[in-house]
C-alpha cells in the first residue's frame, strides 16, 4: 500500500484456522491438578477446562467477527508498520474526535461495547464521539515490527500521524494500561489538535519523598505491594524474554487462553469468579483474536520495549481520571498533582476493574460524556 493510503479492512478468518483451533483443543494435554484450593498457583485445572470444553463446543467466533466488522475497519502503514484501526463516525456535526488505545491482555474487542453509543448517543444534549480505536503495533490486526523500536514514544507519534492522516484538527484521546501510557505520552508531546486526555488507569506511582500516606493512599500503596510479589510474573517475563514465551502461546491455545483468563480473574471486578464480570463469550472473543492473528509473542515484546520501566512526563493539557475500584494502579490526587498541572476531571466511581470499558460499557460512557463535555477539553 501506498505510505500514507488508508484502506478499508474487514475481518474473515480461513475456516480451515477455525477447525484447527479445535482440533488443537481435542488433543491438549493436561498438567495434573493444583495442590491448593483457589487461584494462588494460577489458574485452577477446572476452571480452564471448562473454559476450554465451551470454545471448542459451543464459541462462535464468527459472531465476534461480525461484532468486529459491523464497523468500518482499515488499514495504513505508518513508519513502515501497518496499523489496524476501527473509525467509526458519528451522524453528529458536533461530534468529537476520541482516540482510544487499549491494553494488554485486551484488544479493540474491549471496545466494541462502547463504540456504539459513543458515537449516537440517544440523548441530543450529551457529547457525541467519532471513535478512532487502533490496535497497538504487534497486537491484534496491526502489523508485527520486526525491528526494535516500537516503544510507547513512537506508537505515540503513530497516532499523532494517524490523527493527521484522518484530518481531525481538533481531538481528545482516551487510554487504559498500555493505552495510558500511550495516552500520557501523547498529552507529553501535546501534538498539534490534541485538546485533552482521559485515562480510565492514571500510572502516577507513590512519591519516594511522600509525606505520611492518608489510609486510602496506605492501601493503594499495600495492594501495590501484594501486585508486585504475587501479580506481576506476566510483566517480568514478557519484559525479559518474550520470544520464549512466544513459542508456548504460538503453539498452544490452551496455554494462550489460560495466560489471558488469569488476568480476567485477577484483574476485574468480582468475587472469585471471572465470570461475574465477563461472560465466557466475551473472554474467549478476546482469546480468540490473539489466537488467530498469532500475537501472544508479538504482543509480549512492548514489555521488552518499555526497558527501566514509564515515568510520566509533565502534562499540562487538560487531563480527565476515572479511579475504578479493583484497577490496579489507583493513585490519590496529590500524587497526579505532581505531574500534572490541570486535571479537570476526576471520579471515583462504585465498581469496575482494569478493562473498564468491557466490564461496565454504560458507565464507561458515562464517564467519557461527563468529561469531554467539560470546557476545558474544547
Amino acid at each position: 500500500m501506498a505510505s500514507d493510503a488508508i484502506i478499508p479492512f474487514r475481518v474473515s478468518i480461513p475456516q480451515e484456522e477455525i477447525d484447527d483451533l479445535r482440533q488443537r483443543l481435542t488433543r491438549a494435554r493436561w498438567p495434573e491438578k493444583e495442590p491448593v484450593g483457589d487461584w494462588s498457583q494460577g489458574v485452577p485445572l477446572a476452571r480452564l477446562k471448562a473454559l476450554v470444553d465451551h470454545w471448542r463446543d459451543h464459541y462462535d467466533w464468527r459472531r465476534c467477527e461480525a461484532a468486529l466488522n459491523a464497523n468500518p475497519n482499515y488499514k495504513t502503514e505508518i513508519d513502515g508498520l501497518d496499523i489496524h484501526f476501527i473509525h467509526r463516525r458519528s451522524s453528529r456535526a458536533d461530534a468529537i474526535p476520541i482516540l482510544m488505545t487499549h491494553g494488554w491482555p485486551g484488544s479493540v474487542v474491549e471496545l466494541l461495547g462502547v463504540i456504539e453509543a459513543l458515537a449516537e448517543p440517544e440523548d441530543p444534549g450529551v457529547p457525541a464521539f467519532h471513535v478512532i480505536a487502533p490496535s497497538l503495533p504487534g497486537y491484534g490486526f496491526s502489523g508485527r515490527p520486526a525491528e526494535t523500536g516500537w516503544n510507547h514514544e513512537h506508537i505515540a507519534r503513530a497516532w499523532a500521524e494517524l490523527m493527521r492522516r484522518l484530518g481531525y484538527e481538533s481531538w481528545v484521546a482516551q487510554g487504559g494500561d498500555w493505552g495510558a501510557v500511550v495516552t500520557i505520552t501523547l498529552a507529553t508531546h501535546a501534538p498539534r489538535g490534541l485538546k485533552g486526555v482521559h485515562l480510565n488507569m492514571a500510572v502516577i506511582y507513590p512519591p519516594a519523598d511522600m509525606e505520611t500516606p492518608t489510609p486510602e493512599e496506605q492501601k493503594v500503596i499495600d495492594d501495590l505491594k501484594w501486585h508486585v510479589k504475587w501479580d506481576s510474573a506476566y510483566q517480568r517475563v514478557q519484559g525479559t524474554r518474550p520470544q520464549t514465551l512466544g513459542y508456548s502461546l504460538s503453539d498452544s491455545p490452551v496455554g494462550q487462553a489460560a495466560w489471558i483468563y488469569e488476568k480476567c480473574y485477577a484483574w476485574t471486578d468480582n468475587d472469585g469468579e471471572p465470570e461475574q464480570a465477563l461472560s465466557m463469550d466475551q473472554m474467549l472473543d478476546n482469546i480468540s483474536l490473539y489466537w488467530f492473528t498469532n500475537t501472544g509473542g508479538s504482543s509480549a515484546r512492548l514489555y521488552w520495549e518499555l526497558g527501566d520501566g514509564f515515568t510520566p512526563g509533565q502534562v499540562d493539557l487538560p487531563v480527565g481520571v476515572s479511579l475504578f475500584p479493583r484497577e490496579i494502579l489507583r493513585p490519590s490526587r496529590r500524587w497526579v498533582d505532581r505531574y500534572w498541572s490541570h486535571v479537570a476531571y476526576w471520579k471515583a466511581v462504585d465498581r469496575g476493574g482494569h478493562f473498564a470499558a468491557w466490564e461496565e460499557p454504560d458507565l464507561f460512557v458515562a464517564e467519557m460524556r461527563a468529561c469531554f463535555g467539560l470546557e476545558a477539553f474544547r
